[in-house]
């Protein structure tokens, strides 16, 4: 009995060692498939970085030339603006004056209709 159960454990022996195998193939398989993943995300990077470093930038020379533009413009539409602020205001004081005195003639009329 002694070498039946020998055979039977060495079986069991050969068997699990050829699971540790087959696991360790596995990770062997999923290791080298990330480490090609990994290689070419690191080449794409790279082509990426080359091609912004060689590529002009020609959006920037047009905002140079539009922010100058837009300065020029916006600082004259501020001093016609300034100046349209001004008149506006001056015209308001003087319908805020004559209402004022509208106001005043009027009560002194009311006042005096009273007093007769």
């Amino acid at each position: 009995m002694s070498r039946m159960e020998e055979l039977v454990n060495a079986s069991k022996l050969s068997e699990l060692l050829h699971r540790k195998e087959k696991e360790e193939n596995c990770r062997h398989a999923i290791t080298v498939i990330l480490a090609i993943i990994g290689a070419v995300a690191a080449v794409a990077a790279i082509a990426y970085a080359v091609y912004r470093y060689f590529t002009p930038d020609y959006l920037e020379d047009f905002e140079e030339d539009y922010d100058d533009d837009f300065d020029d413009m916006f600082f004259a539409e501020d001093e016609d603006l300034g100046q349209t602020v001004k008149d506006a205001a001056k015209t308001a004081e003087k319908a805020a004056e004559d209402a004022v005195e509208d106001a005043v003639d009027a009560a002194k009329e009311a006042v005096e209709d009273a007093a007769e």
